[in-house]
């Protein structure tokens, strides 16, 4: 798998929540090797803004060369990208990282906030693969929610939010153990506190789990060990127990890293 940098197209923006916006771009270069789970890094037009930002994939239309990128606006450079319109031209590289490894079997999809993104692609990869058995466990702040239908498209949704306006009040864990969910398989993406949460579950449960951990990244190809995380072996780059989320992951299996 090779990595592009074109010039994409922006083919129409939403906005789906209160600070988050879903674009969908023509890149057909890069559509045609993405999996779930990968990411792309996104250049601003702004000089004074140096480094991409790297954005999960939501969606990918590979026969159309198409991707989906849904992001939350933290700051100046994904401020400028929610007013992209139609018809813009937009600097992409991709597709970078590791995505999820899809197994057989049933299927616990787990992730918070701006970690539901790639679950999309996942749910409709294992569901193409002939996952039947597949529940996602998403968890919102409040009752201002995205991407619901797409997940109840794949299977069956179980949300949770901090205010109990929607579903379960509180974790998603407090919804996995609400509903008493067990699966095959865990897939889970979102905040630290929450993955460690899942594979501490996962392993009382021994249920075998890939988590996609989110970090801040600056290259976001592996040359600046600016994303590392600790990792039970030796990284042959740098030769330490280090892993670099941005080259080796974002998906790891859960039992290949640390979670402090």
């Amino acid at each position: 798998m090779s990595k592009v940098k074109e010039t994409a197209a922006v083919i129409r923006q939403d906005r789906l929540a209160e600070g988050v916006y879903s674009m969908w771009i023509h890149t057909p270069a890069i559509a045609a090797q993405a999996k779930a789970g990968q990411f792309i890094s996104v250049y601003p037009r702004d000089g004074s803004r140096l480094l991409p930002r790297p954005i999960s994939l939501c969606e990918i239309d590979a026969a159309a060369g198409n991707l989906r990128i849904v992001y939350r606006v933290v700051g100046g450079g994904t401020e400028e990208f929610s007013h992209y319109q139609a018809g813009d031209p937009v600097t992409v590289l991709g597709p970078l990282g590791n995505g999820f490894y899809p197994q057989t079997g049933s299927a616990l999809l787990i992730a918070g906030g701006i970690g539901i993104p790639p679950m999309v692609e996942l749910a409709k990869t294992l569901k193409k693969n002939g996952v039947t058995d597949l529940v996602s466990v998403i968890g919102y702040r409040n009752a201002d929610t995205f991407l619901v239908s797409e997940l109840e498209a794949c299977g069956s949704v179980c949300p949770a939010t901090e205010d109990g306006s929607l579903g379960i009040q509180g974790t998603v864990m407090d919804a996995i153990r609400a509903h008493n969910l067990t699966a095959d398989t865990i897939y889970a993406c979102g905040p630290m506190p929450m993955l460690r949460a899942v594979k501490a579950f996962g392993e009382s449960h021994k249920i075998r789990t890939q988590i996609s951990m989110e970090e801040r990244m600056a290259c976001g190809i592996g040359a600046c060990l600016g994303c590392v995380c600790q990792s039970k072996e030796i990284d042959e780059h740098s030769h330490v127990h280090n892993k670099r989320i941005c080259k080796d992951g974002p998906v790891f299996w859960a039992e290949e890293v640390e979670i402090g």
